[in-house]
C-alpha cells in the first residue's frame, strides 16, 4: 500500500484522513514530537512515502532526493517557498498549493493584529499582569489610511474589511482588478507612495527573488513615523535586521508578525524584546474552517494525480508538462 504522511497540523483528523484511506492510500501523521523543521529529523518519516500533505516545513533537495518513492508536495497553504522547487522540477516531483481556500483565514488574523498594535497590544496585556495599572492612549483606527502591498485574493479580503472599519484604502498592485478598486474604493498607488502616506502597512505579496526584502532600511524610511507594519504573507519579505533598527529608532510604532526569515522564530531574535511587537507562528491562515478545506483540497489533488488527473489550479511548478505519471518512478 503506498504511503501518504501529513506533516501539517491535524490534530482533529481531518477529512483527508478517510479520503486518502478510501482510495487506497496508507495515511500518517508525522510525529509531533520532532521537529519537522530540521529535514534530518524529519527524512525517517517520510523516506518511503509517495506524497506529502505539507505544512510550512522546508523541503530542500537532500531531503527530496533521498524520498525515492515521492511524487507530491500538496502544500496545504499557497506559500511554497520553503520547497526547493528546481529540485522538485529535477525529481519530477510536484509541488501542489491549495489556493483560494484560506483568505478569509489570513484577512481576520491580519486585522487581529492590526488593532493589537493599533490598541497598545501586547504593551497592555504584559502591565496588567505585571501589577503596573497604567493607563495610555493610542490612535484610533477609523479614518487612517491601509497600505496593501499586493492586492490578491488575500489582500482584497483586507481591503473588504478595512473599508468595514471605516479606513481609507491604498494599494500597490501591479496587475490590479480595477472593478474591485472602484466598488470598495481602493486607490491605487505606487510603492513608495503608498509607504509615505500610510498608517498601516500590510503585506500580501507571494516570495519571489525581486519580492525578497521589500521592506528593507529605505522602505521603512519612506514609510510615516509612527506607522506600522504587518506581515502575515512570507517572512522574507521582511529584512528583520532593518525592522529591529526602525523599531529602535521609535521611527515604527510598532509591528505585527506571523511570519518570519527564520521559522521557527530562534529564541535569539530581537524582535523578542520589543513590547510593541505582537508575534504568532505562521498560523494566520489557520482557522476551523480553512483548516478543513486546506486538508481536503491536498488529498483531492494527492487522488487526482494518482487517477491520471491534472488538477492545473493546483500545481505550482513543473510548467508545460503533460507527461507526468504516477508510476514513473516505481
Amino acid at each position: 500500500m503506498q504511503r501518504v504522511v501529513c506533516t501539517a497540523l491535524s490534530t482533529d483528523g481531518g477529512p483527508h484522513v478517510e479520503m486518502l484511506s478510501k482510495a487506497g492510500f496508507d495515511i500518517v501523521d508525522a510525529p509531533r514530537d520532532v521537529n519537522l523543521y530540521d529535514p534530518v529529523k524529519l527524512l525517517p518519516y517520510v523516506k518511503d512515502c509517495v506524497a506529502v500533505v505539507a505544512g510550512s516545513e522546508p523541503w530542500p533537495e537532500s531531503l527530496i532526493a533521498a524520498c525515492p518513492k515521492l511524487r507530491v508536495l500538496a502544500r496545504t497553504g499557497v506559500g511554497f517557498d520553503a520547497i526547493d522547487v528546481p529540485a522538485c522540477d529535477r525529481h519530477r516531483v510536484l509541488v501542489a498549493t491549495t489556493p483560494g481556500v484560506n483568505h478569509h483565514a489570513v484577512a481576520e488574523h491580519t486585522f487581529a493584529m492590526l488593532l493589537g498594535v493599533a490598541r497598545g497590544f501586547p504593551a497592555r496585556d504584559q502591565h496588567v499582569r505585571a501589577a503596573t495599572w497604567l493607563r495610555f492612549s493610542s490612535p484610533r483606527v477609523m479614518g487612517r489610511t491601509l497600505g496593501i502591498v499586493g492586492l490578491g485574493r488575500i489582500g482584497r479580503a483586507v481591503a473588504t474589511r478595512a473599508v468595514g472599519l471605516g479606513m481609507k484604502v491604498v494599494a500597490y498592485e501591479p496587475y490590479p482588478q480595477r472593478e474591485f478598486c472602484e466598488q470598495w474604493g481602493v486607490e491605487l498607488a505606487s510603492l513608495d507612495d503608498l509607504l509615505s502616506k500610510s498608517d498601516y502597512v500590510t503585506l500580501h505579496l507571494p516570495m519571489s527573488p525581486e519580492t525578497k526584502h521589500t521592506m528593507n532600511d529605505k522602505s521603512f524610511a519612506r514609510m510615516k513615523p509612527g506607522s506600522v507594519l504587518i506581515n502575515t504573507a512570507r517572512g522574507l519579505l521582511v529584512d528583520e535586521a532593518a525592522l529591529v533598527r526602525a523599531l529602535e529608532s521609535g521611527h515604527l510604532r510598532g509591528a505585527g508578525l506571523d511570519v518570519f526569515e527564520v521559522e521557527p522564530l530562534p529564541a535569539s531574535s530581537p524582535l523578542l524584546k520589543f513590547s510593541n511587537v505582537m508575534l504568532s507562528g505562521h498560523l494566520a491562515g489557520l482557522d476551523h474552517e480553512s483548516h478543513h478545506d486546506t486538508l481536503e483540497m491536498s488529498a483531492n489533488t494527492i487522488i487526482t494525480l494518482s487517477k491520471g488527473g491534472w488538477p492545473a489550479e493546483a500545481i505550482r511548478n513543473l510548467p508545460g508538462v503533460r507527461d507526468w505519471k504516477w508510476t514513473e518512478k516505481d
